[in-house]
């Protein structure tokens, strides 16, 4: 499990995942439209709507002299590429994009004989925005919580859980596996979190959440080597939240009816990793400490 296409290496978690799979030795091709600010591995650039386009780099040599050269068929895909967030684009261009590329890209590596994709589906799929209008059922919010997709963002990737599933029913022996990633933050994002503090309802959309970066590259890497078959689906966030205050005292004020589950102590996380730890060995490295002194 060493050559790796990445889809929208570009991106924010593309980037992080792009170097950690670099520094670990991975041969790893990103595939996107617009170079990475920071390059790590080679560029194909690829318009995921474009099926054939898409088929192509599945099966990319480089020419003789690039690293490469030995690809043929990678040994997994890792796709990241969508429009990444609600409300930025139409909803019918976010919804065809992201549904659109999703199929193209996992057509296309079942076509070329990949056997194992991990993708990026999202938290949003779960009811977000959460608001005092729109609680969640429980907290921490888990994978057993109904799927609430609440716009066309968050349809697609409800859709697409759903396509990974039948795909992975037609192709036995095929491992899917979505995460769904919180809102992701990198180091220089930190700075942010201290505005945030005077403010709790700023952030209850989605439950205080955040993922570091480098812990979604993280949860990438333990995704490509687990043993499991068939397509599933996990909840990525950090151990913690982006706030400094108790994580029970912020659903008190805020989400007073909500029912809190389990001894949920300090800033414990509220959206549960609990499943991402049990089957992925999943472990965030790199939680937001909190202000110093």
């Amino acid at each position: 499990m060493k050559n790796i296409v990445v889809t929208g290496g570009s991106g924010k978690a593309g980037r992080a995942v792009c170097r950690h799979l670099v520094e670990r030795g991975y041969t790893v091709l990103n595939v996107d439209m617009t170079a990475s600010p920071d390059p790590v591995c080679p560029l194909l650039k690829v318009d995921l709507t474009d099926f054939g386009q898409v088929m192509d780099a599945m099966q990319w040599t480089g020419g003789k002299d690039h690293p490469f050269r030995q690809f043929r068929t990678p040994d997994a895909v890792v796709h990241l590429a969508a429009i990444p967030v609600p409300d930025t684009t139409p909803e019918q261009l976010t919804f065809r994009t992201n549904i659109v590329s999703t199929y193209n890209v996992f057509d296309a590596a079942l076509r070329a004989g990949v056997r194992r994709i991990v993708w990026a589906s999202s938290e949003t799929t779960l009811g977000l925005p959460f608001s005092p209008a729109n609680p969640p059922a429980y907290a921490p919010v888990d994978e057993d919580h109904p799927m609430r997709p609440e716009s066309a963002y968050s349809l697609s990737k409800d859709l697409s859980e759903e396509m990974a599933r039948q795909m992975a029913r037609w192709n036995p022996g095929t491992t899917f596996i979505g995460l769904r990633l919180s809102n992701v933050m990198e180091p220089q994002d930190y700075a942010r979190f201290a505005g945030w503090q005077e403010t709790p309802r700023f952030r209850e959309w989605n439950l205080w959440g955040y993922i570091d970066a480098r812990d979604s590259a993280q949860a990438v890497r333990r995704s490509l080597h687990v043993d499991m078959e068939g397509a599933d689906h996990f909840i990525i966030a950090n151990g913690n939240t982006v706030m400094t205050r108790d994580s029970a005292d912020l659903m008190a004020e805020v989400y007073p009816g909500v029912e809190l589950r389990g001894n949920v102590t300090g800033r414990a996380t509220l959206l549960s990793i609990d499943k991402a730890r049990k089957v992925l060995g999943y472990a965030p490295e790199h939680d937001w400490p909190g202000p110093k002194g």
